[in-house]
């Protein structure tokens, strides 16, 4: 491909593509979360864009390098506003752009959103695995919106008897839809929408959360049923205190102890870190302790690391190409500046 050309890969084209390979997906999510603890990555804090009219909106550049095999560099640039939902547009949407780690150069663009949302799922229900009963029947999800729906999918794949959803969002509503949604999408799964989070989760082994909520409200530990497994996404539900009674495992400690995530909090309301049992990785490799005790809650926190996006987004690369997807646009780099002063003095002397 001509270096100077981009590769455009739209939304559809990625949902195309990533449809049906969830298995794929969490080999990936654990192949660069392996690479990453060897350090065959490098991540940078994520920058945050906020927006003094609208404190829950937010837009994140997240810059990465997955140096495993093939150098794939890039960053994903994704917004989170969730006044977007009553307007009947997406909460998220991102886009990812992959450049050459030898030359620099972008060379593809991608709609981010299945990418985003997929990978954030294939994460937690990577960590479910991990950390959950491999006999769970019922998870209760809290929030409902299209990660959870996409963790719903994902917890399927990872745990096969998991056959009872309890379902609550504060728009009961959308948890209704929400709920319909799955009916419709996942066999053989029997749903309940509770009327409030408190119903939802306290016979829950396993309890997902996905929410918009830019603070903690979720402040009593007894809400949680004894040994349960918490899926904590959206990371800002829990207080500080419930953190630091529990078993806490993350996918990056330096990532997660900032923008005052409830880690964060509970980091700050501590002065250690010693409550953070381990990360993913180690869970994987097997070297990180699961739980103190059966009885221990243990939550899982993942502040949703770039290279995550990137690996991902090399398949989607892969299969496009392979596939003849996305629109190149061509001379989308001009020319060198020496070779386009040549072309300039070339054509006004015609």
């Amino acid at each position: 491909m001509d270096d100077r050309n981009l590769l455009v890969i739209r939304g559809e084209e990625v949902e195309q593509i990533l449809d049906d390979q969830e298995l794929r997906v969490l080999d990936i999510v654990k192949t660069v979360y392996l690479a990453h603890a060897r350090g065959a990555t490098s991540a940078p804090n994520a920058g945050f864009l906020r927006f003094p009219h609208d404190p829950t909106a937010r837009i994140i550049a997240a810059p990465a390098l997955l140096d495993d095999g093939q150098p794939i560099a890039g960053v994903k640039w994704v917004a989170s506003f969730p006044g977007n939902i009553k307007c009947g547009m997406n909460r998220a949407s991102s886009i990812l752009v992959l450049n050459s780690a030898g030359t620099g150069r972008p060379h593809t663009v991608i709609e981010g959103s299945p990418i985003n949302v997929k990978r954030t799922a294939a994460s937690a229900a990577l960590a479910a695995r991990y950390l959950a009963d491999p006999q769970c029947t019922t998870a209760a999800i809290i929030g409902c919106g299209a990660v959870n729906f996409e963790t719903a999918r994902f917890l399927r794949v990872v745990l096969p008897a998991l056959s009872r959803m309890i379902v609550f969002d504060a728009d009961r509503s959308r948890a209704e839809t929400f709920a319909s949604r799955c009916a419709d999408s996942f066999a053989g799964l029997n749903l309940r929408v509770e009327a409030n989070l408190q119903a939802a989760v306290a016979d829950a082994p396993l309890v997902s959360f996905a929410t918009t909520a830019t603070q903690p409200h979720v402040f009593e530990l007894s809400a949680f049923r004894t040994g349960a497994t918490v899926l904590h996404i959206s990371l800002r539900d829990l207080s500080p205190g419930i953190i630091l009674a529990c078993d806490n495992f993350v996918d990056d400690i330096e990532h997660v102890c900032t923008a005052s995530t409830s880690v964060h909090l509970a980091e700050q309301e501590s002065g250690v870190r010693t409550f953070i049992n381990g990360t993913i990785a180690e869970m994987i490799q097997g070297v990180a302790p699961i739980r103190r005790s059966d009885r221990q809650i243990a939550i899982f926190s993942p502040f949703g690391l770039g290279v995550l996006d990137l690996g991902v987004a090399a398949f989607v690369r892969e299969c496009a190409v392979a596939d003849g997807a996305g629109v190149q646009v061509g001379d989308f780099l001009g020319l060198p500046w020496h070779q386009a002063a040549t072309a300039a003095a070339t054509d006004s002397a015609r």
